[in-house]
C-alpha cells in the first residue's frame, strides 16, 4: 500500500489545531511546521505525533509551504492547512486513489467552507476547488509572492469528497485574517499595475458578483455577514493601495 504524508504550516493556530491534527492522525507522517507563532501553537502540536519544524514567519507562504512538503518521505502528499479537516469519507476516497491513481500525478478537492458555523452553499464559497494531493516529487509550489500555486508534472485527477474549512469562527478569526488577506491583495494589485479606476470600483464590484449575481443572499444571515467582510477586506486593501502602492 503507498504511504502518505500530511504537511501543514500554522502561525497562531492553537485553537484549531487539536481538529485537523486529529483529522491527519491516520497518515504515516505528519509533518508541522510552526512559524513564529506567538501563542500555544507549538506546544499544542507536540501533543500529537507529528514531525515538528520551526521557522521564521513569511508572507511568501509558498517558502513555508515547500520545506514542509520537502521534508516528507511517503510516496504521496497532501497539504492540510491548520483551520481545514479530512473528514473520514476525504480519508477513504484518498486511500483509494493513492492506490491506484490510474496515471494521475496529483488529485484536487472540492473544499467545504463553514463561514460563522455554515457551510456556505453560494458566492462563490463552493466548490473551491483545492489542489492538495500529489505524487512526491510531482509537484512543486512556484515562487509566487502571493497566491500560491503548486505545479503538477503529470496529469491531475479530481476526488468527489470535500476538505472542510473553518476559516472564521470568531471576531478574533476575523480580524487577524483579513489583516492578512488585506495586505495579500494589496501587494496583488501592485503585481498586476492595477489601475486607479480598477481599485475604486473593486470593492462593489465584488460585493454586487458575490452577494447578488453569485447567489450568496440564499446563505441568510451568514452569507450577509460573509459578504460584508469580503467587501470591508477588498475595500481596506483599495485604499492601501491608493495611499502607498507596494513596489512589485
Amino acid at each position: 500500500m503507498p504511504t502518505l504524508s500530511v504537511a501543514m504550516i500554522a502561525h497562531n493556530e492553537e485553537a484549531n489545531l487539536a481538529r485537523s491534527l486529529a483529522s491527519a492522525a491516520w497518515a504515516d507522517e505528519v509533518i508541522f511546521v510552526d512559524c513564529g507563532s506567538t501563542d500555544g501553537t507549538a506546544l499544542a502540536a507536540r501533543d500529537h505525533k507529528i514531525k515538528f519544524f520551526s521557522r521564521p514567519n513569511s508572507q511568501a507562504v509558498y517558502v513555508n509551504k515547500q520545506f514542509a512538503i520537502d521534508q516528507a518521505a511517503s510516496d504521496w502528499v497532501f497539504i492540510l492547512d491548520a483551520d481545514e479537516e479530512i473528514s473520514p469519507a476525504l480519508r477513504a476516497e484518498i486511500k483509494r486513489f493513492i492506490a491506484s491513481p490510474g496515471g494521475a500525478a496529483a488529485a484536487q478537492t472540492p473544499r467545504k467552507n463553514f463561514y460563522f458555523g455554515r457551510w456556505l452553499r453560494h458566492g462563490g464559497k463552493y466548490p473551491d476547488t483545492q489542489l492538495r494531493l500529489f505524487a512526491r516529487g510531482r509537484a512543486k509550489f512556484l515562487p509566487l509572492p502571493v497566491h500560491e500555486r503548486l505545479e503538477v508534472d503529470g496529469p491531475v485527477a479530481s476526488l468527489k469528497e470535500p476538505l472542510l474549512h473553518y476559516p472564521y469562527s470568531t471576531p478574533e478569526d476575523m480580524e487577524k485574517k483579513r489583516a492578512f488577506y488585506c495586505d495579500i491583495l494589496t501587494r496583488a494589485y501592485a503585481l498586476k499595475g492595477r489601475s486607479r479606476l480598477f481599485i475604486i470600483f473593486r470593492p462593489f464590484t465584488r460585493l454586487l458578483s458575490s452577494y447578488l449575481f453569485k447567489l450568496g443572499f440564499l446563505d441568510g444571515a451568514e452569507g450577509f455577514k460573509t459578504a460584508l467582510m469580503d467587501f470591508r477586506t477588498v475595500l481596506a486593501s483599495a485604499l492601501q493601495y491608493m495611499r502607498t502602492p507596494p513596489e512589485a
